[in-house]
């Protein structure tokens, strides 16, 4: 039989991992988390690890993709996918349950509807070569090759011929591809009202700040990684990193940090209603109830699809 990945996701504050981990005790599973900062060693607090939720009925709960990386490594949706594949098949030669979860949406999505990436070396001659074209020119050709899923390949010139880059070196070499094992999916979503997220957010950060985010951000710049690099991974160390280096206050580093979550966890929101869009069917659940109660439901309706 073809196996079955569970993927439970959400914006932010909602309480994924906590779900995920008391399904995966009770169908014997393993988790793999979907987060695009988790995978770092060393950013635990700003990247909200939790790594307490993982622990159920005095039960360990085995993850993956947690802690792989050094920090100031790039990571990418290519690298989630080489990494993704392994960990799924190993889950399934034990026999238990593998469990997809977290909130970065394109690493989901490149699960779910199954996305062929490829990587490629640098190549300057091939670099050179786009320099006469505009940006315009090179969009449409990268369009030409493939599909395009999201903006930030666009954003940036750089990113644009890199994305380039990529894909041709990709259709002459087709082994490059990352390809996925043969699975189905039955996506479930934690949903919140607006102002419960925002609440939590809220609360969340301030939970942060005192447990010491500052304090490790300071420690990730004592080991020699770059402001610009830190900064880089957005939100929280976007904004610690700038309060270390005096360019805002404390009451400013509070109030912008917390206005940048809510868009994400809205801008997840768009991410996962446009996987819906694209055929994706994914199963709601009202994320205000116990936590028992939402591992019934998902259970239940795993088992009925």
């Amino acid at each position: 039989m073809t196996p079955t990945l569970i993927t439970l996701l959400g914006p932010t504050a909602t309480g994924k991992t906590a779900l995920a981990a008391e399904v995966a005790f009770r169908l014997q599973g393993e988790i793999i988390s979907a987060d695009s900062r988790q995978v770092f060693r060393g950013m635990d607090i700003g990247t909200g690890k939790d790594l307490a939720d993982y622990r159920v009925h005095q039960t360990d709960i085995p993850y993956h993709l947690i802690d792989i990386c050094q920090p100031g490594d790039e990571y990418n949706a290519y690298r989630f996918l080489g990494d993704f594949i392994p960990a799924f098949e190993a889950i399934l030669q034990r026999g238990h349950q593998p469990i997809l979860c977290g909130g970065t949406g394109l690493y989901i999505d490149a699960v779910v509807r199954g996305y062929h990436l490829a990587d490629a070396p640098v190549d300057p001659d091939f670099r050179r070569s786009l320099e006469p074209f505009s940006d315009e020119e090179l969009t449409a050709r990268l369009a030409s090759l493939v599909k395009l899923h999201n903006h930030t390949d666009t954003e940036t010139r750089d990113r644009l011929v890199r994305a380039l880059e990529i894909q041709e070196f990709a259709q002459a070499h087709p082994e490059a591809y990352r390809r996925l094992p043969p699975m189905q999916h039955r996506v479930f979503g934690l949903l919140l009202p607006r102002q419960t997220v925002i609440d939590r957010i809220e609360t969340r950060l301030r939970q942060r700040l005192d447990e010491g985010m500052v304090d490790e951000v300071q420690r990730l710049l004592d080991l020699g990684i770059s402001p610009q690099r830190l900064m880089r991974y957005g939100l929280e160390y976007r904004h610690v990193t700038r309060y270390i280096l005096g360019e805002c206050t404390d009451e400013e580093l509070f109030r912008d940090l917390f206005t940048d979550i809510r868009r994400f966890a809205k801008r997840q929101m768009t991410w996962f209603r446009r996987m819906e869009r694209n055929g994706v069917v994914i199963h709601w659940i009202d994320g205000t109830l116990p936590l028992a109660e939402k591992a019934d439901l998902l259970i239940e309706q795993f088992r009925n699809c």
